[in-house]
């Protein structure tokens, strides 16, 4: 077979540019299951090319332990794109999320093999997926806040900074790697308190939840397809959303206002924002919070320096960037959200 036929071979421009001939409506999904997979190349280029020929567009990952992914379908081939997916056995029962908020998500489809579908990276004698926390749908996760439980974030900082449940417990780290020890240090003396978890689509707190069980945890919950359908639910049930602020997710659009609420701020100003956006500086391309006027006065980058630096032709930046003699808030900060008034 043509490898040619199983990557996509436009680049971001001609992406764009194709997205923007479209004349239909897209629907963004999400969806994943732990299930032990085999055959992951055959699995991967067929699932390519079926997913290609509906011009489907969004990130899939597939591991020997299952599948996570986060797509946008074009809206008249929803159904025939969960009938694609229910052929394959393993994936007869997935359940689809649907966005909060629609936009433009995705610019090609790109379908990986890796290692871990999250990559906690932590060892197989730490979980037992056959023994993970109890599911609950969001008037049962709003019940337990309301009776007292410990709510515990299961993303990264950067993520609960614009948006989270109420009172919750935020993980200060940076990175999926980091997180299941420091949970389990920050909550060492609750190994008998009822825990909520929860996450962006529910994923993430699977082997989490498992992991606390295995290290004696007695009463840990998650939260049933995480925040995404939580607020599908809310807005269904008419019920309060016990999230405030914006749901963070791994796409252009960077976020999805469930209520109104602002609760972080400008990393360069320090005023009211809950916008992420990436440095225009590709050398530097670190992730933060930027106001709008802040994103005028900086050309959308971090600093003078990157706003700067862009404005020289494309050749002497790479010269430049690569002779070392320049760095930027990428090269100086671990961080990926640095707040960005403390460097100055």
């Amino acid at each position: 077979m043509n490898n040619k036929l199983l990557y996509n071979q436009k680049n971001k421009s001609q992406c764009e540019e194709q997205l923007s001939r479209e004349k239909f409506n897209r629907v963004t999904l999400s969806f994943y299951k732990y299930v032990e997979l085999s055959n992951l190349e055959k699995l991967r280029d067929e699932m390519f090319l079926k997913l290609n020929e509906l011009n489907i567009l969004g990130r899939i990952y597939i591991a020997s332990e299952g599948i996570n992914a986060q797509i946008s379908v074009p809206k008249h081939h929803v159904n025939n794109f969960k009938k694609t997916i229910f052929l394959t056995k393993e994936f007869k029962d997935i359940l689809f999320k649907h966005a909060v908020a629609e936009g433009s998500s995705f610019l090609k489809l790109t379908i990986k093999i890796k290692e871990e579908i999250v990559a906690y990276k932590i060892s197989k004698n730490e979980y037992d997926l056959n023994k993970i926390g109890k599911h609950l749908n969001s008037i049962e996760f709003n019940k337990a806040i309301d009776d007292g439980a410990i709510v515990v974030d299961m993303r990264n900082y950067y993520e609960g900074e614009i948006g989270k449940f109420e009172n919750a417990i935020i993980p200060d780290v940076e990175r999926s790697q980091e997180l299941l020890p420091e949970v389990k240090n920050i909550l060492k003396k609750h190994k008998d308190n009822k825990i909520l978890m929860y996450c962006t689509g529910g994923i993430r707190c699977e082997k989490a939840s498992s992991y606390l069980i295995h290290n004696g945890f007695q009463d840990v919950n998650q939260l049933k397809g995480g925040i995404i359908q939580y607020a599908n639910e809310i807005k269904a049930n008419k019920e309060k959303s016990k999230f405030i602020g914006k749901n963070f997710v791994f796409d252009h659009r960077m976020g999805e206002e469930i209520t109104d609420d602002i609760i972080s701020n400008c990393h360069q100003c320090d005023k009211p924002s809950n916008n992420h956006t990436n440095c225009q500086n590709q050398c530097c391309h670190i992730l933060f919070i930027q106001c709008e006027n802040c994103k005028m006065k900086f050309d959308c980058c971090c600093s003078e320096k990157c706003c700067d630096f862009i404005k020289l032709p494309k050749d002497k930046q790479r010269i430049l960037f690569k002779s070392g003699k320049i760095t930027f808030t990428a090269q100086k900060s671990k961080n990926i959200k640095p707040k960005l008034v403390n460097l100055k």
